[in-house]
């Protein structure tokens, strides 16, 4: 069996074979080839335990994930856990991967197919609102979907956003990285944006003109009380893109929006429906959106992807 670390991972890592991962994991789902239970999500005193298993013809697997918010203070991430891999064969366990790092590249994998298949191809700015974990790994990954130009950043801590910001300009040294100081200045110079923020009300502005013309990535919002996005968005869109179903269960900006009449359920499309249509990107002067809160299945992809890689490359501490 195979211990890989975040470090491991990272070595191993390769943002187009992750969004390939990906896209195999939605003609996966779309053909019905794998069995996976709703994620069991348990939470006390404000923390969250997530429960993930799934099996494919291949292997199987599980993420053990915790969600701690007040961890930063401790020094200690948000985010921890385990995901254990598995043979579907024999049921032997492969590897021990870690958990934050799966869950990271495979969030960032995630939105970066999707801005893929729907910012525009000329795209070259992109903004990101919220720069936590996930920052720095939504940029990078926008940058393997898009040939980007530009960066900005906002977040209402600049001091994280500043820390992020410096993060990216190191591994995409071609990109000019800024500090937007509001939302608005965000907009007015993006036209790919990506929310990745635990806000329980709306960060983007509720105004028509300012949201017009942009493709929308929202990844934050995972439990119902939770909502990044405003009414008027909504009203700007012909169609919502959605990763997997049970986001219409657990989404705020999916749950709310339908509660209100802001949106029809006629109007969401399931992601993997969508790419088999082989789309065209967006074009001027249209509006998308992509809400994704994850699954099983794509942390598994990932998971064997990145092991076949570890494999070939030496990596990891092999465990008896």
């Amino acid at each position: 069996m195979l211990y890989l670390n975040a470090e491991h991972f990272a070595k191993a890592a390769d943002c187009g074979e992750l969004m390939g991962a990906i896209e195999r994991a939605f003609e996966l789902e779309q053909s019905g080839s794998y069995s996976m239970p709703h994620r069991i999500h348990l939470e006390r005193q404000g923390n969250t335990l997530l429960y993930m298993p799934c099996f494919l013809d291949s292997v199987f697997g599980t993420k053990v994930l915790s969600l701690f918010p007040d961890n930063p203070g401790r020094g200690l991430p948000v985010i921890s856990g385990l995901v254990l891999l598995n043979n579907a064969e024999t049921g032997l366990p492969l590897a021990i991967i870690d958990g934050a790092a799966v869950t990271a590249y495979r969030t960032a994998a995630v939105s970066g197919l999707g801005i893929r298949y729907t910012a525009k191809l000329d795209s070259r700015a992109v903004g990101l609102i919220g720069a936590g974990a996930q920052g720095f790994y939504q940029v990078l990954f926008a940058g393997e979907a898009r040939e980007l130009e530009k960066a900005l950043i906002f977040d209402r801590d600049q001091a994280k956003a500043e820390a992020v910001g410096k993060r990216i300009e190191k591994e995409l040294p071609h990109l000019t990285v800024n500090i937007a100081g509001t939302v608005e200045e965000l907009l007015e110079e993006t036209d790919l944006v990506i929310t990745a923020t635990p806000a329980t009300s709306p960060v983007l502005p509720d105004q028509k003109e300012l949201l017009r013309n942009k493709s929308y990535v929202s990844i934050g919002s995972y439990k119902p009380e939770m909502r990044e996005l405003p009414e008027a968005l909504y009203a700007l869109l012909d169609q919502v893109l959605i990763d997997t179903e049970h986001g219409l269960e657990e989404s705020g900006d999916l749950i709310t929006p339908l509660e209100k009449g802001w949106i029809s359920k006629d109007m969401i499309i399931p992601f993997g429906q969508y790419i088999k249509g082989n789309p065209a990107p967006r074009k001027d002067g249209e509006t998308s959106l992509y809400k994704t809160v994850g699954m099983a299945l794509f942390d598994l992809t990932v998971a064997e992807s990145i092991y076949h890689k570890a494999l070939q490359q030496g990596l990891g501490i092999k465990l008896d």
